[in-house]
């Protein structure tokens, strides 16, 4: 049967205010947790105030977890699993990812697998062959899902409009970066442990083993990394770094590092990262240098000179909820998103340089993606 326009909102006029509520709260998108901890339940409660989603089921392999991202997460009675792969089976339509890292090429090919958009938190692995695999799983993704890194800067109104001026001209190219992370996050207080000797151990200690971690600039430096590769459009071809352990007496990270990356067009840019400033102190940035202006980029705000004094502007709100407003957009408008190569591109840029730190002289992208 045909149904005109002028009888379809006849139709509509009729149909109680209740049901177009219920009907509104069935489309919003359903969404599981896959590790429930500090920055899975962050994001989670991020997400559960936006109405286009509805979180559903929390899955995480410890009950105190689950107990207690319950309480923080302003949800009722959501489905908890214990095997990720049974609420891979479930019908959510996406989930979000915060497990620990070395587990994330494992976890986001399993979810293409199942046919569900993703929200994984950063970076994509540990190591190269994590990278690959991360590659792999998104070239085999089906062209119709979201696969979101949580790279939040890309998806930050301050950040895109830096890079907005940055594509109008206004500073030139750029001939010179920085990017910097530096903070009090690390005391000497902790005493030494012995290496994880369980999987419930590995996995508690995750953050403190660079086997599971990463390391410092590759967990958590990438943030900034990630910038550079953007403003610079492409990863650099070679790295020449140092760092070392001054404070941190537990697991085997770094606390602070320096590394120097040489991109396209004599362009070099400088990373710089301590965990052992003081406690109150933060500087967490990037700069970039043109011949006719520069540019400063943070989570906080952005700032320009284009030679008549710096122009601030300060963030609107936490640019997480940007990155995950942006992920329900695409779904909800069917305008998916795959940045898997990308977010493995910037995790491989951060080991590139955690490699040239470890050798202690210049090490080339290809040497790197050998390894």
């Amino acid at each position: 049967m045909n149904l005109s326009r002028r009888n379809l909102m006849k139709a509509a006029a009729i149909v109680p205010f209740g049901a177009v509520r219920g009907s509104a709260a069935n489309s919003a998108v359903k969404v599981g947790l896959i590790g429930s901890g500090g920055r899975g339940t962050f994001d989670a409660s991020i997400l559960v105030k936006d109405p286009r989603a509805r979180l559903v089921a929390i899955c995480d392999l410890f009950d105190d977890r689950i107990a207690s991202a319950k309480q923080k997460i302003p949800i009722e009675n959501p489905k908890v699993y214990k095997d990720y792969k049974e609420l891979l089976a479930s019908d959510v339509d996406a989930v979000l990812i915060a497990t620990p890292v070395f587990l994330h090429p494992e976890h986001l090919e399993a979810a293409v697998k199942a046919r569900k958009h993703v929200y994984i938190e950063k970076p994509a692995g540990v190591d190269v062959a994590g990278c690959r695999r991360v590659i792999k799983a998104g070239e085999a993704a089906d062209p119709g899902l979201n696969i979101t890194f949580g790279f939040q800067q890309r998806y930050g109104q301050v950040y895109q409009k830096a890079r907005a001026l940055l594509d109008s001209g206004a500073i030139g190219p750029i001939r010179i970066a920085h990017a910097h992370w530096i903070k009090g996050a690390v005391g000497g207080s902790q005493s030494p442990v012995p290496p994880p000797a369980t999987e419930e151990e590995k996995i508690r200690q995750w953050s403190q083993w660079r086997a599971t971690y990463g390391d410092i600039i590759v967990e958590t430096y990438c943030h900034g990394i990630d910038i550079l590769n953007w403003f610079l459009d492409g990863h650099p071809n070679k790295a020449l770094g140092s760092g070392g352990r001054t404070v941190v007496k537990r697991g085997d990270n770094l606390d602070h590092c320096d590394v120097t990356f040489d991109y396209a067009n004599n362009v070099q840019a400088c990373l710089t990262g301590s965990q052992i400033a003081p406690k109150f102190y933060r500087s967490v940035n990037e700069q970039f240098y043109g011949p006719s202006g520069v540019i400063e980029t943070a989570r906080e705000y952005w700032t320009h000179n284009l030679g008549k004094g710096p122009v601030t502007e300060q963030s609107p709100r936490e640019i997480t909820i940007d990155s995950i407003a942006a992920f329900l957009t695409r779904i909800q408008e069917g305008k998916p998103e795959n940045v898997a190569a990308r977010a493995a591109e910037t995790t491989l840029t951060a080991i590139l340089g955690r490699m040239a730190i470890d050798v202690r002289r210049e090490v080339t992208w290809d040497e790197m993606m050998r390894a």
